[in-house]
């Protein structure tokens, strides 16, 4: 039998994101498929054209099941209640050394560093950063401009803001609107870290956010952040709901859509990275190629191919 390679769809053409609990994932026939072990209901999800499935408690994936969502260049991310902690997460792309290479030195240089996080600032509110300021400065100027649009975003919605404040750990404790917010932006960060990923670059080698595993994630989703789910986080708060995230998870689906999302992020992430105006390194001159070159595919420059 003739094997045809499995070639990964981009990521700008595919549904944002899945939330699977409560089931067992498997391949049968062939087919991802989540199999409820109570009643013996089989669907099939097609692994293929999501971005991100997100694994919430109760959940089991076989090897079969891992391996296609990795081929298929399908982010699987294991998730706790509500999606809210993120616990772990698969590799479907980052197979680029060089785009590596290139965020790492663009990251270590102060001074090119420094370009990029003006970029980002222009990106996100739209003029050039002000002159003369460190990247610490930057920081606090957006701060004070993210604190200011949650307060306009309240106002507008009609929602009571006591300011953005959460626990992670105990996900009943917050407010309506900060458990809206919460659900919203862990939509975002993995669809964000899917792209991020499927570029060929390290979701922890971030240019304003650091120290985390995520932080270049962080970075690239806050630049969509605000004109994205920030407003559906609200606006589902000021319609009270008893199951917000849910909702706000349904809306942020409508949302990528809505805004085309997905054909954006990794256009952006390049034009970021392009501000410190530097290409990306070459191979040393003594480095070993590959003994058996990849097959051309059609998929994302990161995406494994086989």
């Amino acid at each position: 039998m003739s094997f045809i390679p499995i070639k990964p769809i981009p990521v700008k053409d595919r549904v944002s994101m899945i939330f699977v609990g409560k089931g067992r994932i498997d391949v049968k026939d062939g087919a991802f498929v989540i199999i409820d072990e109570v009643k013996g209901d089989r669907k099939h999800i097609p692994v293929g054209s999501v971005v991100s499935i997100m694994l919430e408690p109760g959940t089991r994936v076989s090897h079969a099941a891992v391996k296609l969502a990795a081929t298929s260049g399908t982010l699987l991310i294991w998730v706790g209640e509500s999606g809210v902690r993120l616990y772990s997460a698969g590799q479907p792309g980052g197979a680029r050394s060089d785009k590596l290479l290139y965020q790492a030195k663009l990251a270590l240089d102060e001074e090119l560093r420094l370009k990029v996080v003006r970029k980002m600032f222009e990106y996100r509110f739209g003029e050039p950063a002000p002159a003369r300021r460190s990247v610490d400065q930057l920081r606090g100027i957006e701060g004070a401009r993210v604190r200011k649009t949650y307060q306009l975003l309240a106002k507008q919605y009609g929602v009571e803001w006591k300011g953005r404040k959460y626990d992670p750990k105990d996900w009943d404790s917050g407010d309506q609107v900060n458990k809206c917010l919460s659900a919203a932006t862990s939509c975002l960060y993995g669809v964000t870290e899917a792209a991020v990923l499927a570029a060929g670059y390290a979701p922890a080698i971030g240019f304003i956010h650091s120290g985390k595993p995520l932080a270049f994630v962080y970075d690239i989703a806050d630049l969509f952040k605000f004109e994205t789910v920030v407003p559906v986080a609200f606006r589902i708060a000021a319609k009270g709901t008893a199951k917000p995230d849910r909702d706000v998870r349904i809306a942020c689906r409508d949302s990528f859509r809505e805004t085309r999302l997905l054909k954006k992020i990794i256009p952006t992430i390049e034009e970021i990275l392009a501000a410190g105006d530097i290409e990306p390194p070459p191979p040393p001159e003594d480095a070993q190629p590959p003994a058996i070159p990849e097959p051309v595919s059609n998929g994302d420059i990161g995406h494994r191919s086989r």
